[in-house]
C-alpha cells in the first residue's frame, strides 16, 4: 500500500509517499481502507518537531480519516466488513492507504456524508463540541463570537452553536470566508484585520457584550477579546501561537472566565457523547462539513502549506 512517511522532523518537504506492506489486524484490531484524510494545523506541528509530544521516527502521520472496514481482527463485536466509517484516532496513522484502528477510533458514517466530509470530523467536530459545551457550557440563546470561524473547527462550531438555539457572530479574514459564514447561519459578520471590528461587534449587541468567544488565536486576540465580553461572559481557546498580553481587569470588571481546550486531553465518555451527537446531527442534516480543497495522498506537503495559510474557507483533505 502507499502511505506518507517521516523519516526526520521539519519542513513540509519531509513528508514522502512510500510503498509499505499491507496491514493485517491483530486481536482487537479493525483494519480500514482509507478514501480520504482530514489534514490538521497540530499534525504540521509534530512534523516540524515543534510539539511536546512526538512520535519516534519513522512514523505515518494522521488522526483523521474515513472509508469502510476491510477486515477484523478476533475479538471485534459491533462492526462488520464494508461498513462505513469515520476515523478519530488509529494505531498507525491515516495518511496511508489503509489504517489499523480500535474500536474506539470509529464511529459510523451515514450514507448522506461523503468520504471527504467524514475525513473532516475527527479532531475539528469533537473539538468544537468539547469546547461549545464540556468547555464552555453554551445555553440556548446566548450570545457567541466565533473567532477565525472560516476553518475546520469554526465551522463545525457554527453548525453547533445553531443546533442549542445560540445566536452566531462569526468573523473571517476574506471576503469569500465572510460571506460561507453567512451562508452556514451566522447571525453577522465580522473582519478581523478591520481595527474597528471590536467596537462593530459591541454595537451589534447593543453595547451589551456576548457571552462566549470561541478563540482560534488567542496569542493575537485574547486581549481584545475581554471588552467584547458581557457580564459572566468566557473566552474558550482552542488554538494559540505565543503568549499574550491582557490586562486582568476586564476579566474582574465582568466576572469572567478564559478556559483552554485540548480534544486530545478529553476524557473518554466525553468524546462519546460528542460523537454521538456528532453522528446524530449528521443523519439529521444538521451538521455538514465543507470541503475546502482535495489533494492528492502523494501531495501532502502541498496539502501542510495550505492548512496554515491564511484564508481558509473549509476543511483540507487528502484523497486515495
Amino acid at each position: 500500500m502507499k502511505a506518507i512517511r517521516v523519516q526526520q522532523f521539519g519542513e513540509p518537504d519531509v513528508l514522502q509517499v512510500a510503498t509499505v506492506p499491507d496491514l493485517t489486524p491483530a486481536a482487537g484490531q479493525i483494519l480500514v481502507r482509507i478514501q480520504a484524510i482530514g489534514i490538521n494545523p497540530v499534525e504540521t506541528y509534530i512534523r516540524s518537531g515543534k510539539y511536546a509530544k512526538l512520535p519516534p521516527p519513522p512514523y505515518t502521520p494522521g488522526t483523521d480519516g474515513a472509508g469502510t472496514i476491510a477486515a477484523l481482527g478476533s475479538g471485534v463485536t459491533g462492526w462488520k466488513v464494508g461498513d462505513r466509517v469515520y476515523l478519530a484516532g488509529s494505531v498507525t496513522g491515516t495518511y496511508a492507504e489503509q489504517a489499523l484502528c480500535e474500536p474506539v477510533h470509529l464511529h459510523p458514517l451515514p450514507d448522506n456524508v461523503s468520504f471527504t466530509q467524514g475525513a473532516a470530523l475527527g479532531v475539528p467536530y469533537t473539538t468544537a463540541h468539547v469546547a461549545l459545551f464540556h468547555r464552555g457550557h453554551l445555553r440556548s440563546g446566548e450570545i457567541i463570537l466565533i473567532h477565525g470561524a472560516t476553518g475546520g473547527v469554526g465551522l463545525a462550531a457554527v453548525q453547533l452553536a445553531q443546533t442549542v438555539g445560540a445566536r452566531v457572530l462569526a468573523t473571517g479574514g476574506t471576503d469569500e470566508g465572510r460571506l460561507l459564514l453567512l451562508d452556514q447561519g451566522a447571525y453577522a459578520v465580522f473582519d478581523h484585520h478591520s481595527k474597528d471590528y471590536p467596537e462593530r461587534i459591541l454595537d451589534t449587541t447593543d453595547g451589551r457584550g456576548v457571552d462566549f468567544i470561541l478563540e482560534m488565536l488567542a496569542s493575537v486576540n485574547l486581549g481584545k477579546d475581554l471588552p467584547m465580553l458581557a457580564n459572566n461572559g468566557r473566552v474558550v481557546i482552542v488554538g494559540s501561537r505565543g503568549p499574550v498580553e491582557i490586562n486582568p481587569r476586564d476579566l474582574m470588571a465582568r466576572n469572567a472566565d478564559v478556559r483552554g481546550v485540548m480534544v486530545f486531553g478529553t476524557p473518554a465518555p466525553v468524546l462519546t457523547e460528542a460523537h454521538l451527537a456528532i453522528v446524530s446531527g449528521l443523519k439529521e442534516g444538521k451538521l455538514h462539513p465543507i470541503i475546502a480543497r482535495e489533494f492528492p495522498l502523494a501531495d501532502a506537503a502541498e496539502a501542510h502549506k495550505t492548512v496554515m495559510a491564511p484564508g481558509a474557507s473549509g476543511k483540507i483533505v487528502l484523497v486515495n
